[in-house]
């Protein structure tokens, strides 16, 4: 198998396999028993993974970090605050508030444990040790509040805790957000689910029944195997196949291109003012989700892509999206980071003290800037002409600021630096950054450099790795070789031979039904915590490279007129 063992991968695989059956002496079993074994034990498994242990009681409450329900009560100004982390980690943490105040044991008929996974007895676990990424000091500090909340958690006043969890349970159903569930993401979902039931709210009551059913809808079930999706992105994979289509070209496929951006056009969101209003209390709404609804969280990386789409359409003469265009616009220059950048989903949200408490071992609790997204952000700015705005100043002095002395841009969604590096050169080329301009040029020589022997590019989640120095090989994938050309291409390198073997590349690996197979995971979930693999990257993003390409070779004009 690829990729490096995961501690908590591994434990919850165990845990579920012997949970439907399988025998603890089976060889698969006894190699995944053996390897966390050798590993350290159970006892190393992350926050979340201790989470779901205490709920079957097979470790105590203790081992898992304080997060007292009364945190729903605490004002805007304290240190911790809903609003001072990442919207998935609110929705997440909100319902799970309240089962760790409830402390409920799951159903567990026939008592299957895991205590032969550690070292230690399980039921003599204590806290959670610090993450690679903590800083020593903050975490330090943030373990003996730890400690002092655990001292005195007993002792609040119980009318405070029933007011609490009934804080939390009516923001929970207002964001319940359907069989779309909350947050739109399976942990939030999950969680949700479970607080209705351990505050015993009947089964057929209409929020956990449709809390219930939004998990149901997250589920694949095929001939050959059935998994439970984290989320879904119609948004996001409708926008980028418009995209694709557009640049095919042709009566066709631009015709199948409006039908996608008529059907993304009513799901814009222009009237509920979601969680992002925090920080920007006085930006109307105007956003697009990444689900078929998530209306408390429409976020920029999606919004930029159906404008851009959007408007090349228009361009096109073919539909009026004016007013579409310009409240996606207002809204994304509205949800722009005081550094220049833009997060995904919030603006400003930059507490990253708040990263070293013991309960986010994930390094993931925040959503700040990202060169990626602000990239996508500054094409769209571009791409509508509004290029001596001081929103496009900005972004584009933070693009410049934030690329690696190799060349390179981090990207947070996808994988990793080819991402992050296609999505500046295409904003760099948008805001007018000339092909010889040394930060053009600097990333040109590193996606150059990085191709692999077979034309390819490649790249895996290894990239994230905390004493990261440097690209290191991967195997070539279909996504990431577009990603490539299409960078070089924005970036001027049209002529290059990189670009010729990248095409060459993808046309000869290219499958009988037209598409390509991409076995392995290019998108990001968190970084060091789990990845993605959208089955329509290695359709529409070679698509696009490949026509793109062609149009280039053809057509009179050498540069990329679009921001993406």
């Amino acid at each position: 198998a690829d990729g490096a063992f995961d501690m908590s991968a591994t434990v919850k695989a165990y845990f579920a396999l012997k949970m439907i059956g399988e025998e603890p002496q089976a060889e698969h079993m006894r190699r995944a028993r053996e390897a966390v074994r050798l590993r350290g034990g159970a006892e190393r498994s992350n926050v979340f993974t201790r989470c779901l242990l205490a709920l079957y009681g097979i470790i105590p409450w203790r081992a898992v970090p304080v997060m007292p329900v009364e945190i729903m009560l605490l004002p805007k100004w304290f240190p911790f605050h809903l609003d001072k982390i990442s919207y998935w980690s609110r929705t997440v943490i909100v319902p799970l508030l309240v089962l760790m105040a409830k402390k409920p044991r799951a159903r567990n008929p026939k008592e299957v444990g895991v205590a032969e996974l550690f070292l230690e007895p399980p039921k003599e676990l204590g806290p959670a040790p610090k993450a690679p990424q903590q800083k020593a000091s903050w975490f330090w500090f943030f373990r003996i509040v730890d400690d002092v909340l655990r001292a005195v958690e007993p002792w609040f006043p119980q009318k405070l805790r029933a007011r609490a969890i009934e804080r939390a349970v009516a923001w929970v159903d207002e964001r319940l957000n359907g069989e779309d569930g909350l947050g739109a993401i399976f942990p939030a979902m999950a969680n949700s689910v479970m607080m209705y039931d351990a505050l015993g709210v009947p089964a057929d009551d209409p929020r956990r029944a449709i809390a219930r059913k939004s998990i149901d809808k997250l589920l694949a079930v095929h001939d050959d195997e059935t998994y439970c999706q984290p989320c879904v992105s119609p948004i996001w994979d409708t926008g980028l196949a418009c995209h694709a289509l557009l640049e095919v070209g042709g009566e066709r496929a631009v015709a199948e291109a409006k039908r996608g951006l008529d059907w993304l056009l009513p799901k814009q969101i222009l009237d509920l003012r979601g969680d992002w209003i925090a920080q920007r209390p006085d930006v109307r709404p105007g956003g697009w989700a990444f689900q078929y609804a998530n209306p408390h969280y429409p976020d920029v990386d999606d919004t930029a892509v159906v404008a851009m789409a959007l408007d090349r359409m228009q361009e096109s003469g073919l539909g009026d999206y004016a007013a579409a265009i310009d409240r996606a616009r207002e809204w994304i220059v509205g949800m722009q980071s005081v550094n220049g950048g833009w997060g995904a989903f919030d603006a400003d949200n930059e507490f990253y003290y708040l990263n070293n408490i013991p309960f986010a071992d994930h390094g993931a609790l925040l959503d700040p800037p990202t060169e990626d997204v602000s990239a996508r952000c500054l094409s769209m700015l571009a791409q509508l002409g509004d290029l001596t705005s001081a929103a496009a100043e900005r972004a584009l002095v933070y693009l410049r600021r934030t690329q690696r002395p190799d060349g390179s841009w981090y990207g947070r969604w996808g994988m990793n630096y080819i991402y992050g590096t296609w999505s500046v050169l295409s904003a760099l080329n948008a805001a007018g950054i000339a092909a010889e301009a040394p930060e053009m040029r600097k990333a040109v020589e590193w996606l150059a450099a990085i191709q692999n022997p077979d034309g390819g590019w490649g790249e895996d989640g290894s990239s994230y790795k905390l004493d990261y120095h440097g690209y290191e090989p991967a195997p070539s994938t279909a996504s990431q070789t577009a990603w490539a050309v299409l960078g070089l291409i924005a970036a001027g390198a049209l002529d290059h031979p990189a670009v010729a073997r990248g095409i060459k590349y993808l046309a000869e690996t290219q499958g009988a039904d037209g598409f390509w197979a991409e076995p392995r995971y290019t998108a990001t979930g968190f970084p060091r915590v789990f990845y993605l693999r959208y089955h329509g990257y290695a359709k529409y993003f070679p698509l696009w490279a490949l026509a793109r390409y062609r149009n280039l070779q053809r057509g009179n004009a050498r540069r990329v007129a679009w921001g993406m």
